[in-house]
């Protein structure tokens, strides 16, 4: 069985054309990208330890290894992050009865306080699972008639993968769906097994599959939207850390003038109050 670090690795190494890092054409091969000698030779490390790290018969690779491993398949910065944090996870699959607390779903009274004040501005409290668990009247409004916020519990990950208005909504989908699996990688392993096996692998299907095991590292550009109103709306995304709570508090701001005008528009729409899903503690 094979682990997420080892899935990353190799999709990695299929995403790499040799002629790309000056190596010369073997010939045909059953499968595109970079050989796995070549990326060993490259890493230092033999083929056959390469083959237990992606196969995940070798689930403790020292941080040397990651390290040559990530210059060889010339990783940036973010990819280079998430290939440790997955070496880091991989290895504790093989620590026993040990699991992590699952997601806070409570809202702290300060974080909501914080929340408050940025009315009438564009922000929510989500978790890695896409939780929606606060928010602001405008962020309310910005996704009125988008179906996004009908469940009493909303969830952005489940919105975008299982309920066809996310294809309107989100103007670039399938970057935003990228954004949505490579989170859940970020968020409790235990809570993150349980409900992807229970509830959101069976309903999204092959394609959410498909994204988790690509594991993409988003860029996270411009959002584009297109409201139901028939605005068309691009937000700029600054996020927060919350980490004792492993949340953020995510605020959107206007990318152009166009925007600024369609969200006061909006603002000028008879608004509720501040919500939280859950009661803080």
């Amino acid at each position: 069985m094979g682990t997420p670090l080892g899935d990353f690795i190799r999709a990695k190494r299929d995403s790499i054309q040799p002629e790309s890092l000056g190596l010369p054409d073997r010939g045909r091969r059953r499968s595109p990208g970079l050989r796995r000698v070549d990326l060993a030779a490259r890493s230092g490390i033999s083929v056959e330890y390469l083959t237990r790290i992606e196969q995940g018969r070798d689930r403790n690779p020292s941080v040397s290894v990651m390290n040559a491993l990530a210059d060889a398949l010339t990783l940036d910065p973010s990819e280079r992050n998430h290939l440790r944090y997955l070496a880091k996870i991989s290895g504790g699959l093989c620590t026993a009865h040990v699991q992590p607390a699952p997601p806070r779903r409570h809202v702290r009274r300060s974080v909501l306080q914080t929340l408050r004040l940025l009315e009438p501005g564009i922000a929510m409290v989500t978790n890695r699972l896409g939780d929606i668990l606060a928010y602001t009247s405008a962020y309310e409004l910005l996704t009125s008639g988008t179906g996004l916020l009908d469940s009493e519990t909303p969830n952005l990950t489940r919105y975008v993968f299982t309920d066809p208005r996310a294809r309107m909504f989100f103007a670039d989908w399938n970057d935003v769906a990228d954004e949505q699996a490579f989170d859940l990688w970020l968020g409790p392993s235990v809570e993150n097994s349980e409900w992807l096996t229970t509830e959101l692998a069976t309903t999204a299907g092959p394609d959410f599959t498909r994204r988790m095991n690509r594991h993409v590292v988003p860029e996270r550009g411009v959002l584009r939207l297109n409201h139901p109103s028939g605005c068309e709306l691009q937000l700029t995304r600054e996020t927060l850390e919350i980490s004792a709570d492993a949340q953020q508090l995510v605020v959107f701001l206007p990318a152009e003038d166009k925007t600024v005008q369609a969200v006061n528009e909006l603002r000028l729409r008879p608004r509720g109050r501040l919500r939280a899903i859950s009661q803080p503690q």
